[in-house]
């Protein structure tokens, strides 16, 4: 399991290199967290084409914690459940203000107690804001590590203590940018590209479309 894993590993690197990257488009530190907030059932690049105009009309925290929340939510309406999305971005903002000083915290529990913000998006702020090792969990990395035969867990916080189990800590962020590639232009959910895929040879599931 070891030498497979890590042969895949080899793979991944070749393919899509070692440097950490990130899809969303952000400069301020919270912004990162809004945007993942926005990306839930939501590609990043919609995402990024509501942030650009989101950024430039509330430029900062304050902006977004007094934001009229109907006026916000035509503002991200196209990244889809924008009533829910609004009113966490609002509430999140708020309590980033009250309760951390308008500074993100780095650790796991306080991310995760500001409203709208799960495992999944916590461990994107850590990853790319702080630089700690966390895997993401996302529907991409869910779909192709099952497939890659990395886990068998189904729930996604099952599935990230899975890996991080197998994974060595200093490939966890790496790890997470390299299925997201992977799963969008290759592993598609219903229909993956198996024939050509540069995993093809090595990947236990070879054309299996779960």
């Amino acid at each position: 399991m070891k030498k497979s894993i890590e042969k895949q590993f080899e793979r991944l690197d070749k393919t899509y290199g070692k440097d950490l990257r990130i899809f969303l488009r952000y400069e301020k530190p919270y912004e990162l967290l809004i945007a993942t907030i926005l990306s839930a059932q939501c590609t990043d690049k919609r995402v990024n084409e509501v942030t650009k105009d989101l950024f430039t009309r509330y430029p900062t925290l304050e902006d977004f914690a007094k934001a009229d929340i109907h006026e916000l939510e035509q503002a991200i309406k196209s990244c889809g459940f924008f009533n829910m999305k609004a009113k966490h971005i609002k509430a999140a903002a708020g309590k980033l203000l009250s309760d951390f000083g308008g500074r993100l915290p780095s650790d796991i529990e306080s991310l995760t107690s500001l409203p709208g913000v799960g495992r999944k998006t916590a461990n994107v702020v850590r990853t790319h804001i702080f630089l700690i090792p966390s895997i993401v969990v996302d529907t991409h990395v869910k779909r192709v590590s099952g497939r890659l035969g990395w886990t068998k867990e189904t729930d996604p916080v099952k599935i990230e203590h899975d890996l991080m189990k197998k994974i060595p800590e200093d490939r966890w962020c790496l790890i997470n940018q390299d299925l997201i590639e992977l799963g969008r232009a290759i592993c598609h959910a219903r229909k993956p590209e198996c024939d050509g895929c540069f995993m093809e040879d090595i990947c236990p599931k070879k054309g299996v479309r779960s």
